[in-house]
């Protein structure tokens, strides 16, 4: 008997837009976020930051929270992303391994679960490793089955079960990469 494979949304890198094709992918929908929104909500960050006054000629270009030019956003556009979407982020603590996150609590479309899904910053080399950066990464489960929704990926990858998904993270965070669990809100 051959079961219906759900329909997986998963956006491919381009530039350094990882964290849009990330959280597109964790909501699995085009669109969810948009260049034009991160990039509002990067220029919020700014205008509420009582630092402003720092800034040098090159933060035309180079901005505080992303790159005009490429995007490449950070964690403050990340957070404010989610939270706007009435999630929040908590920081997995390395110390504990990944033994300690309890995938099995996770949202598959239900606001009653806590964990909605989980986002990864991890070092990559690109170019013949020439250069150095980071990487965003969403990770989601979706019809009982947890995905790497990698944009570098040329298609989402499945994990066999919970365990193999703790092995992944386990070796991501060995490797220096943050595990950002990415949470339903609660009242």
């Amino acid at each position: 008997m051959e079961f219906d494979k759900p329909q997986i949304y998963h956006e491919k890198q381009r530039l350094q837009f990882c964290l849009l094709h990330a959280l597109n992918n964790l909501f699995q929908q085009k669109d969810e976020f948009t260049r034009a929104s991160l990039d509002a909500i990067a220029q919020k960050l700014v205008l509420d930051d009582p630092n402003k006054q720092n800034r040098t000629p090159f933060s035309i270009v180079f901005k505080p929270h992303h790159n005009s030019l490429t995007g490449n956003y950070d964690i403050n556009v990340l957070i404010a992303a989610l939270e706007e979407k009435g999630k929040t982020v908590a920081w997995h603590d390395r110390r504990n391994g990944a033994s300690s996150i309890h995938l099995d609590n996770h949202s598959n479309g239900s606001e009653d679960s806590k964990l909605f899904g989980i986002v990864l910053n991890v070092q990559v080399r690109r170019y013949a490793g020439l250069w150095k950066s980071r990487h965003w990464v969403a990770l989601r489960k979706i019809g009982g089955v947890w995905y790497n929704l990698d944009s570098d990926l040329s298609e989402p990858m499945a994990f066999q079960d919970a365990d193999e998904v703790r092995g992944f993270l386990d070796c991501i965070i060995g490797q220096g990469g943050e595990v950002l669990l990415v949470m339903n809100e609660k009242e």
